[in-house]
C-alpha cells in the first residue's frame, strides 16, 4: 500500500471518526488475491506429548489451520513473547534442566518458520508464569509464580539476552483465600502503551503491582499497585486500545476488575467486576478458574476464557465508560482453556486446550463480538500459549 493512499485513510478516518484498523483492513481485503496467511506460535506445558514449542499457521479468509510441527525443541515453554522486530522470539521453560529466558531467532522457509536458538539466562528464582518484552525492545520481564518476583533481563541490539539485571520480590500475601493467598505470586508482566511503567498482576497479594521503569537501564522502580476485590486472586491483564482503561482478569472468583488508567501519573483506579460465569453454572464444577483475557483490535470487546467451565466469555465495551456487559459464552471445543488469542485482523479468535491438546478456531462477529466455531481444530500437544508474530 503506497504512502499516499495511507496519508488519505488517516485523513478520512480522523475527519469521519473511523477505526484505521478497520479501513486499513477493509482497503487491504479488498486487494487481495491470495488468501492472508500468518504465523501461530504454540508455547506447551513440559507434560507429554509436548516436545517444545510449535508452529502452525492461520488463513485469515477461512479461518482454517495448518497442523502445528515442532519449531524448537525445550521443556515446557509455557510462555512466549515476540520482539517488536518479529525477527525474535522469547520463551520461558528449563534449559538444560534450569528455569531459564531463552532466545530464539525466526528463520522463514518455504511455506514454513523455524526456530534457531540464540542464547539463554537462568533466570534464578524458579520457574516464569509469564514472560513479556518492552514496546522498544530493549528490556524482557519475568513473573515468577512459585517465587513471587518479577525478574528483568536486559536485550542487546541483535536481539540476543545480554544480562539479568534485577529481581524484584514481592512481599505479602492478602490471605483471602487460604493456601493459594498466603503469599505473593506474581502470574504476569506487561508495560503501558508508553513503556513508561510496569504491570505485575500478583495473585497473592491481590493486587496488580505496578514499576516505574527504565527501559534503556533495564531497571523497576515500584511506583505504587491496583487492588482488586479481597480473594479476586488476579493472574492476568490487559490495556483497552484508547489507553484509558485496564482490564484484570481474576482468577480464583472468575471476574474482570474494570479500571480507570491515569496514563500522565501511572495510577489504577476500580470502577467495575464483573463476573465471567454465573456462580450456579460453576456449582457442579471440581476445578474452575480464570486464565487469560484480551482485547479485541478494534476496541468494542473484551474476551475471557473459564476453565473447568471450559468457555470463552465475550463482552460488550461500554465506548463511553470502558465497563463491561456480557454478550455469550462459547465452548471453546476442548478441555481447560489455559490460553486464547486473537489474529491481527481481529477476525479468528484461537481457544488452546491444554488437556485436550488442541488449538480451535472461532469467527468473530465484528459487529455482536459474538464468536461462532468454523470446525477448524487441530492437534496442539498440552498448549498453554497461543502467540502471533504481530505481538
Amino acid at each position: 500500500m503506497s504512502a499516499r493512499i495511507c496519508f488519505g485513510i488517516l485523513l478520512l478516518c480522523h475527519l469521519s471518526n473511523i477505526s484505521v484498523a478497520e479501513e486499513l483492513n477493509s482497503v487491504s481485503d479488498a486487494g487481495k488475491t491470495e488468501p492472508t496467511v500468518v504465523d501461530v506460535w504454540i508455547g506447551t506445558s513440559s507434560a507429554k506429548p509436548s516436545k517444545g514449542i510449535y508452529h502452525c499457521t492461520l488463513n485469515t479468509q477461512t479461518g482454517k489451520l495448518t497442523e502445528p510441527e515442532l519449531a524448537a525443541e525445550i521443556s515446557g515453554p509455557g510462555f512466549l513473547a515476540m520482539h517488536p522486530s518479529g525477527e525474535h522470539l522469547y520463551a520461558v521453560g528449563a534449559v538444560e534442566g534450569k528455569p531459564s529466558v531463552a532466545a530464539y531467532a525466526i528463520e522463514k522457509q518455504q511455506g514454513s518458520a523455524a526456530l534457531k536458538f540464540v542464547n539463554s539466562i537462568e533466570i534464578g528464582d524458579g520457574g516464569a508464569a509469564h514472560v513479556a518484552v518492552d514496546p522498544t525492545g530493549k528490556t524482557i520481564l519475568t513473573a515468577q509464580y512459585s517465587g513471587g518476583s518479577v525478574g528483568v533481563f536486559a536485550l542487546n541490539e541483535d536481539g540476543s539476552l545480554r544480562a539479568r539485571t534485577q529481581l524484584a520480590k514481592h512481599e505479602g500475601g492478602s490471605r483471602a483465600v487460604p493456601g493459594r493467598q498466603d503469599k505473593p505470586h506474581a502470574h504476569w508482566a506487561g508495560f503501558s502503551p508508553d513503556h513508561r511503567f510496569a504491570f505485575v498482576p500478583d495473585l497473592g497479594l491481590d493486587q496488580v503491582v505496578i514499576y516505574e521503569v527504565d527501559v534503556a537501564a533495564s531497571k523497576i522502580e515500584p511506583h505504587g499497585s491496583g487492588k482488586v476485590p479481597p480473594g479476586g486472586g488476579p493472574r492476568h491483564m490487559k490495556f483497552h486500545t484508547s489507553g484509558e482503561w485496564v482490564y484484570v482478569l481474576n482468577e480464583l472468583d472468575l471476574s474482570v476488575t474494570v479500571f480507570d488508567y491515569d496514563a500522565k501519573a501511572g495510577t489504577m483506579t476500580p470502577k467495575q467486576t464483573i463476573p465471567t460465569v454465573p456462580k450456579e453454572e460453576l456449582s457442579k464444577e471440581q476445578a474452575k478458574s480464570s486464565s487469560e483475557i484480551r482485547v479485541h483490535p478494534s476496541g468494542r470487546f473484551v474476551y475471557s476464557a473459564n476453565r473447568g467451565h471450559d468457555t470463552i466469555t465475550a463482552f460488550r465495551v461500554n465506548q463511553e465508560n470502558g465497563q463491561l456487559s456480557v454478550i455469550e459464552r462459547e465452548f471453546v471445543r476442548g478441555a481447560t482453556p489455559r490460553n486464547f488469542n486473537i489474529d491481527p485482523s481481529g477476525q479468528w479468535l484461537l481457544a488452546a486446550g491444554q488437556d485436550s491438546h488442541t488449538l480451535a478456531s472461532f469467527k468473530v462477529d465484528q459487529e455482536t463480538g459474538e464468536l461462532t466455531y468454523n470446525r477448524s481444530n487441530v492437534t496442539a500437544p498440552s498448549a498453554i500459549c497461543v502467540l502471533f508474530t504481530h505481538e
